[in-house]
Parts: structure tokens; sequence; C-alpha cells
């Protein structure tokens, strides 16, 4: 193939442009190398996560994270060689390179599996459940036609779109929780052939962005998802389970990086108002809530019935009560959301289908 040039970084960029451009490739993988092209390590999104969750700074330089002993092959590998560095090593690109390491293409997963052989997704069993019970206000007028859960997005609405996703990773029960409009969910679903079985939740009052999850005490007994229904990520579920499993986590947050300006000279004044110096249109990372969680079935017993809790009360009690909060960090670009008005059709162009 072609060497499209968003594959390839230079050791000196930032990591967090290389977040960025590794987002922006949709490839899973960057090669750094020098000014020919001559390959010195390689980089993955859980490369940099694993940074994150360290605590470290994603204004250091990318060699600070790349692995100097990538797999590749050599221009003189059989396509049987090349198959088998795929299969053994269960990763989705090899670089190729010549007796100088300067890589002259790259084979993917897809080039040489084209008919789905040895699919690498890996399958999780665990239940999904989708909030869909809120009056989705910030997509007035939309909302005052269709529930929030059927807007659409491409050929189908936006909490299709989202269990198909986690369908694609094995997972086939799903618990919608639902109270605005609920009627014409139900109806939805009811006149479609689907391959996972559904169960809604009936909240009688809306309850907030955690409270009706207390109406699955007692349903749900292994560790489970939970999404909102107006987001999507894309992301590697199986790979999110496998974290919170590793990690021991009561609740893992999965949380997207945000870069934000401030379009505006900011002062910093000291005692008695004096000017200590001005900052010119500052940027700042945070990671922040994507609307995606995986739980302990026990954290439901920490849910109040028949009152207003959300998932950031369910955060903070967990957190009091010393049980373990983990983070998942994924790319700013891998997150939509598509819950307000004015972002919507911008949202939906970043959308990966």
């Amino acid at each position: 193939m072609e060497l499209n040039p968003l594959l390839f970084i230079l050791e000196n960029i930032s990591i967090k442009q290389a977040w960025r451009q590794l987002d922006e490739n949709g490839y899973k993988i960057l090669l750094v190398t020098d000014k020919i092209q001559k390959l010195l390590g390689s980089v993955t999104d859980g490369d940099i996560r694993r940074w994150i969750l360290k605590d470290k700074s994603i204004m250091e330089p990318i060699s600070n994270v790349m692995r100097t002993t990538p797999i590749v092959a050599k221009d003189t590998d059989s396509p049987k060689v090349i198959r088998k560095l795929l299969l053994d090593n269960r990763i989705d690109c090899v670089p190729v390179v010549d007796e100088n390491l300067k890589v002259v293409k790259l084979i993917f997963w897809d080039d040489i599996f084209r008919n789905g052989e040895n699919n690498i997704i890996e399958k999780i069993n665990s239940p999904l459940v989708v909030m869909a019970g809120g009056r989705g206000t910030r997509l007035d007028p939309y909302t005052k036609i269709l529930p929030k859960p059927l807007i659409p997005v491409g050929d189908k609405p936006i909490i299709e779109e989202i269990m198909d996703r986690f369908y694609h990773y094995g997972i086939s029960q799903f618990f919608i929780s639902i109270n605005y409009k609920s009627e014409m969910i139900k109806a939805y679903f009811q006149e479609r052939q689907l391959a996972f079985k559904i169960e809604f939740v009936k909240e009688e009052i809306p309850s907030g962005t955690a409270g009706s999850l207390s109406l699955l005490k007692g349903k749900i007994k292994d560790t489970f998802f939970v999404t909102n229904c107006d987001v999507l990520v894309n992301a590697n579920y199986a790979d999110i389970f496998k974290f919170h499993r590793e990690q021991k986590n009561k609740i893992t947050l999965v949380c997207s990086m945000k870069h934000f300006t401030i379009p505006y000279g900011v002062v910093d004044i000291g005692a008695g108002g004096s000017l200590q110096g001005i900052v010119e249109k500052p940027e700042h990372d945070h990671l922040v809530l994507t609307g995606v969680y995986v739980l302990e079935p026990e954290l439901l017993e920490l849910i109040p019935q028949s009152s207003v809790f959300h998932i950031t009360h369910l955060i903070e009690k967990i957190h009091r009560e010393g049980l373990k909060v983990g983070v998942y960090p994924v790319a700013d670009r891998a997150w939509v959301d598509i819950g307000e008005l004015d972002h919507y059709q911008e949202a939906l162009k970043n959308i990966r289908f």
C-alpha cells in the first residue's frame, strides 16, 4: 500500500501531538522515524494510555513512550512469514523494512485476512445498561418529536448504533432504562429483528443519571457496562473490560482527553491587585467523563431507590468508602457527544461507522 504520512512521526514530536495524529489516522499505530523514514520505534494508543495513567506529562517527546524494538518484517520475507508475525503477536500492522531499517511498506491484518479469518476481536460476556430515560432538552426541537435515543446517526438511531458497537464485542444482553416517550422506544425495537436480547427498565419518575440503576438489583450478577444514550466512544471495549478487571476497580470511568484554549490573554494578579504576568491564549488539557462506565454488580446496592441520584453521586460515594475508582483514557476524537443541538451536525462528521 502507499505509505500514509499520518502513520509516521518524528521522535521529537510531543506525545500530545502524536496522540492527536494517532486518533486521526485510524490505524491504531504510529511509526517513529528519522527524516529519511528509518524506523526508530512504534507507538500505539495503549502505550500513550499507560503513560497518562502514570500521571506523566503529554508535552514530553514521543521518544519517551515509543517501543524501541517494534515487530517488523524484512522486505525479503514471504507472505507466510508475515502472516505468522501477525498471528503470533496479535497485532494489526507490521512495518516492512529494508536492510537499512527504512520503512518500504506496511502490511495490515486486513491485507492478509480479507475474509475475516482468525478474527482478532476479543469477545466479552458482560451486560450493557443504556440510560435512555432523559428528555434530551439540549436537542430541542428534535426531542419534542422523537425521544433522544431515536435521534438518527447515519442510517440508524443513536441507541442502536451504540448497541451494535457493543454487540460487535460479544455483548448480547442489554438493559434499557426508559422514561420519556418510552412507548416510542419500545415500539421501535418491537419492529426490529435483532440478534440480541433487550429488557426494558421503566423509571416512573426521572431519577437522575444513575437512579434507575437501582431497578436492576438482583437482575445483574456480573461486571457490566453503563452508557448514556447520546454518546459514541470509538474504543476497544474488550480492552476496557480487561483493564477494569486487571486493575480490580469497582468502577472504571472512560474519559476523553479534551483540549481547551482560552481565546483571551489571562491576567495573573498578586496581593493588592498588582500584575504578576499575562499569559496569551493559554491552553489546557483535561480528562472528561464520556458517559461510559464499567461497574461491579455490588455497587447497585449503593444506589437509593425512588430518589434523584446521579452517576457523579455514585462515584463520590464509592470514593468515600475507599473503593477503587479507575480511569481509562481515550483520545479526543474517539468520543462523540450528540447530546447538544449546536454540536450535533458537527459531531456526525467525526463518527466512524
